[in-house]
């Protein structure tokens, strides 16, 4: 929902206790200066405005959407996103279920091959941005993330750019298998989540019926 750059710092009674005593040298993030600022309103230096709208707006989106609707559909994009990659005939990085991740799906390349150039040619060349393998897994995976203001439609977006850059290096998957898999999960979600609509409009209007009063017969 919000763009990367603002941080929301938390500290303890303690935490502040520790800071006056502390010898560390530090200027942006005194929480001395913050506190002294922050209690007339004010910041001790220049805010990054936008930012702190967009914070405000973004905690708006997510309580008009709802937290708990906010955990579903992430859960269902990532489901969309796992199926493509079972369809590719890949791997995530998490390799049993209790590890997968509902923000962000990382997904090994085949060995002889390098993730980093699978992302360089999906934004070369697609103007697609992945995420890279860190650390110890640099070059062995890229990443999709699914997390945030994002619907279906965007991540199919996301989904063929890398099948297509994973084609361009050479790496073997089927140029619409991994879209088609992750169409097949949110169209059965969607079908599943109308029919249990309908289940429940039904039921309503049966109950409806049993509690409405019975008109008097007509004499």
């Amino acid at each position: 929902m919000l763009p990367a750059g603002l941080g929301i710092v938390c500290a303890s009674q303690k935490a502040l206790a520790a800071m006056k005593d502390a010898k560390c040298r530090r200027a942006y993030f005194e929480f001395g200066d913050h506190m002294k600022a922050n209690a007339t309103g004010y910041f001790p230096y220049t805010p990054v405005l936008p930012l702190l709208h967009a914070l405000r707006e973004s905690l708006a989106m997510l309580e008009e959407e709802g937290l708990e609707y906010v955990f579903a559909r992430h859960r269902h994009l990532a489901n969309g996103t796992r199926a493509a990659v079972e369809a590719w005939g890949l791997k995530l990085c998490a390799k049993e279920p209790k590890w997968h991740s509902d923000t962000v799906s990382a997904i090994m390349v085949p060995r002889g091959f390098n993730g980093a150039e699978v992302i360089d040619r999906a934004y070369r060349r697609y103007n697609l941005a992945l995420g890279a393998g860190l650390s110890q897994m640099a070059g062995k995976l890229f990443r999709i993330g699914h997390l945030g203001d994002l619907n279906e439609l965007m991540l199919l977006g996301a989904i063929s750019g890398a099948e297509m850059a994973m084609n361009d290096i050479g790496i073997e998957v089927e140029l619409g298998s991994g879209v088609a898999a992750a169409q097949a999960e949110f169209r059965g979600a969607a079908i599943a989540r109308e029919a249990a609509e309908g289940r429940r409009r039904i039921g309503g209007a049966r109950d409806e019926a049993r509690c409405a009063p019975v008109p008097p017969a007509e004499l």
